[in-house]
């Protein structure tokens, strides 16, 4: 067994836990986050709004994937989240 096999199995009570709070506490979480949001986009004076809406959405998903909920993304249809995806279309003209 090699050393990530054992650091595998060691996280994996601790990633169970985890798992399990995001699946009891996740609206709060994401409620805070909506509030961090909204903090952080005022303080800016909504100059980064775009961008303070495209993170908060990522931290969401993320919340969304500890808890196992299903979803859009690569994670739902069994891929690996990890991977890196590929654009649609004709690849560009050099």
């Amino acid at each position: 067994m090699g050393l990530l096999d054992n650091m595998k199995a060691k996280l994996g009570p601790a990633r169970d836990k985890v798992s399990d709070l995001a699946r009891q506490h996740g609206d709060r979480v994401q409620h805070g986050l909506d509030k961090a949001a909204r903090a952080v986009d005022d303080r800016t004076k909504h100059k980064y709004s775009d961008r303070i809406q495209a993170s908060t959405g990522k931290a969401k998903e993320a919340m969304d994937r500890l808890a196992h909920k299903e979803g859009p993304g690569p994670a739902a249809a069994g891929g690996d989240p990890a991977a890196p995806t590929r654009p649609e279309g004709p690849p560009p003209a050099s």
